[in-house]
C-alpha cells in the first residue's frame, strides 16, 4: 500500500471538527503567544500558536492520533507503518502507544538523533533508509505489505491532513479574525489543513505558506498549477525536506493559498535567536518558517492581524547551540 493508494478523497471542513473530536483530551491546546517586540519590529499584530508545547513537541501529532483513532473506528486494529524525518515519527510512535498499536518508523539515516532516540523512546522499530539514494515511500509500503500493516503517509492522507487543520480552528478560536495566516509548508498537510479552518472560521484570511529557500517545491507547485517534483533538498529545516506535494492536499492549495514565499537558513537561525533571546521558548528550524517570513521582511504585513505557527521545537541543544553561535 502505497501513499497514492489512500483513497482519493480531498478532506473538507467536516473532517477538521471531526478529528477535533477524536484528539480532545489527548493532543494539547497549545497557548498562543504574543510579542510587543515582534509587533513593534512589524507594524502588526502577531499571534504565535506555539506547537512546539506540542505533545512529542509538534503539531504533527494531532493528525497522527487522528488518522489512528479514525482506522480504529473502521475496525482496522492492523499495526502501522510511516515514514518521516522526525517529527511524524515520533508523532506516529507516541499515538500509536497510546492506542495499543505496534508502530514501524522508515527514518533516514541523517535524521537528528534527539528524534530517532524519541521514536524509539515512544516504542516503535526504526528502519533507516538513505534519504539520497532510497525512495522511503517504497521502502514503507514493503514493509506495510510483509507486515499486514497500514501506512499513513506524513501529509498525504486525508486524517493527518484534517488532524493538522485543528491548529488554525484553535488559533482563529482564541484570537478572532485573522488578515493573514502564515504557515510552515513541507509536504502541505499543515498548509492544507489550516487553510480548511481558516476558510470556514475566518473567510477574509489571506493564507501563506512558506518553505525553505532550498526546497521550494510548493511555490513551483502553486505558480505551475500541478504538483511539481524536486531533487531532494538541503536546508537546516529538516522537517521540510519533502520534494513534492501531496495528492490530497494540492487541491486545497491550489483553492485556497494565496502565495508561497521561502525564507533562507540565515533567516530561519536568526528567527530561531529571536524566539530563545525574547521569547524564551525553543523553535527548531522547520517551525520557525513561517515566523521568520513576517521577522525577516519577506512578508509586508503592517497594520494586520497575523497568525503565525510555530509548528515544532524538536532540535537537540547542541545543534541548537551550534547554530545560535
Amino acid at each position: 500500500m502505497t501513499a497514492a493508494d489512500v483513497a482519493l478523497r480531498i478532506p473538507t471542513f467536516d473532517d477538521v471538527q471531526d478529528a477535533r473530536r477524536r484528539i480532545v483530551g489527548q493532543a494539547h491546546r497549545t497557548p498562543v503567544l504574543t510579542s510587543r517586540t515582534a509587533d513593534a519590529a512589524t507594524g502588526a499584530r502577531l499571534f504565535f500558536k506555539a506547537e512546539n508545547l506540542q505533545r512529542g513537541g509538534a503539531f504533527k501529532f494531532r493528525g497522527a492520533y487522528n488518522a489512528i483513532a479514525a482506522m480504529q473506528e473502521s475496525g482496522q486494529k492492523r499495526g502501522v507503518v510511516a515514514f518521516s524525518s522526525g517529527n511524524h515519527a515520533q508523532a506516529i510512535a507516541y499515538a500509536a502507544r497510546l492506542q495499543g498499536v505496534a508502530a514501524t518508523i522508515v527514518m533516514p539515516k541523517d535524521a537528528p538523533e534527539m528524534k530517532v532516540a524519541a521514536t524509539r523512546g515512544y516504542g516503535a522499530d526504526v528502519v533507516f533508509y538513505d534519504r539520497y539514494s532510497e525512495d522511503r515511500a517504497e521502502i514503507s509500503a514493503r514493509l506495510a505489505s510483509e507486515r499486514g500493516a497500514v501506512l499513513i503517509p506524513p501529509f498525504d492522507h486525508p486524517e493527518v491532513i484534517a488532524g493538522q487543520g485543528t491548529v488554525a480552528l484553535e488559533l482563529i478560536e482564541e484570537v478572532g479574525e485573522l488578515d493573514l495566516l502564515v504557515t510552515p509548508l513541507g509536504g502541505g498537510g499543515l498548509l492544507a489543513g489550516c487553510a480548511l479552518s481558516a476558510r470556514a472560521r475566518s473567510p477574509g484570511a489571506r493564507i501563506i505558506g512558506v518553505e525553505p529557500e532550498a526546497g521550494n517545491d510548493g511555490q513551483q507547485s502553486l505558480r505551475k498549477g500541478e504538483i511539481v517534483q524536486i531533487p531532494v533538498p538541503k536546508s537546516i529545516a529538516d522537517g521540510a525536506l519533502t520534494n513534492h506535494v501531496g495528492q490530497h492536499n494540492f487541491p486545497i492549495l491550489k483553492r485556497d493559498v494565496a502565495e508561497i514565499v521561502t525564507v533562507s537558513d540565515e533567516q530561519l537561525v536568526e528567527t530561531m535567536r529571536f524566539f530563545a533571546e525574547r521569547m524564551k521558548i525553543i523553535v527548531e528550524p522547520t517551525g520557525c518558517l513561517a515566523a521568520a517570513a513576517v521577522l525577516q521582511g519577506v512578508l509586508a504585513c503592517g497594520g494586520q492581524r497575523v497568525g503565525i505557527v510555530l509548528s515544532g521545537g524538536n532540535v537537540d541543544l547542541t545543534t541548537f547551540a551550534a547554530l545560535l553561535s
